[in-house]
């Protein structure tokens, strides 16, 4: 739980860091390229190949390719049809993906965990609620692209982590997860890419740097470590809490208006969530 909530307040701070200072300026195949090679810069020194073993070194590069790889490509592309407060409106279903995929790979329904998701969903949409400007649904559409990429890496990891060997620290190992995202990120740039509209100024390399170094490599390398530590529906429901988070970091440093009851109400019913599923799993521990 507390990778997650570390790794949460780091994320806050990308969506204003994107949309402020890369959407529209910096073309989005070269900024997904850019974060992903700094972020594969940072692990690859590390990497022990033989000891990952060539199983666990292609499952890491299958999620690497859908979790970062495809989410950043559908991500980034949302930004220059709506605006960053939609962008999180239209994230805020992605626990309920993550809570359907994980009970259909294990051939199970559990109602708890779906209600959590629903909680979580309901406390980000009394946050995000917003009137939707044009082009809606072509950018709902990008971000329920980037939502389920991402519910299916989360997931992913959580099936393939208990297969990876155990006698290797998963920093040996991870560069094979951004890996799997370079050659994604690579051929679209090379396909898609506007090379006159690569970054230009001290300030949108400072941004990108921050962006794969510490958002990319730090940020994906203690979530997915958070992700196997906590059930499902605790999993969910942090989908959702970096809404507030990155509400909160707008205000503050960028001096976006915010509404700070809603933010304040949907905050609480998002740590309610979290706090009726925490209940539910210590009185399912204590019958067991």
């Amino acid at each position: 739980m507390s990778y997650l909530v570390a790794v949460t307040i780091l994320w806050a701070f990308s969506f204003s860091l994107i949309g402020v200072y890369l959407a529209g300026q910096v073309d989005v195949y070269f900024a997904v390229l850019t974060r992903i090679t700094l972020a594969l810069l940072v692990f690859a020194p590390m990497l022990r190949p033989r000891a990952t073993g060539p199983g666990p070194a292609l499952g890491l590069m299958a999620v690497g390719a859908v979790q970062i790889g495809l989410m950043y490509l559908f991500f980034y592309q949302s930004f220059l049809f709506i605006s960053v407060p939609e962008v999180l409106l239209f994230s805020i279903v992605t626990p309920i993906y993550i809570t359907l995929l994980d009970d259909l790979l294990v051939g199970r329904f559990a109602p708890r965990y779906l209600l959590v998701a629903v909680l979580a969903v309901a406390g980000a949409a009394v946050i995000r609620y917003t009137e939707v400007g044009e082009n809606v649904w072509l950018g709902f559409a990008l971000m329920q692209g980037a939502n389920l990429c991402f519910a299916i890496g989360q997931v992913g990891y959580r099936r393939l982590a208990p297969r990876l060997p155990a006698g290797v620290p998963l920093h040996r190992q991870f560069a094979w997860f951004f890996a799997g995202a370079w050659p994604v990120a690579a051929i679209s740039f090379a396909v898609f890419g506007n090379r006159n509209a690569i970054a230009d100024t001290p300030t949108e390399w400072a941004v990108l740097l921050w962006l794969g170094i510490a958002a990319s490599g730090v940020g994906y390398y203690a979530w997915n470590r958070g992700v196997t530590r906590v059930d499902a529906g605790t999993l969910a429901v942090m989908n959702n809490a970096l809404i507030p988070a990155g509400l909160i970091v707008n205000l503050l440093i960028w001096n976006h208006q915010a509404d700070l009851v809603r933010l304040a109400l949907g905050a609480t019913i998002i740590g309610g969530a979290l706090a009726v599923n925490a209940g539910w799993a210590r009185r399912a521990g204590s019958r067991g």
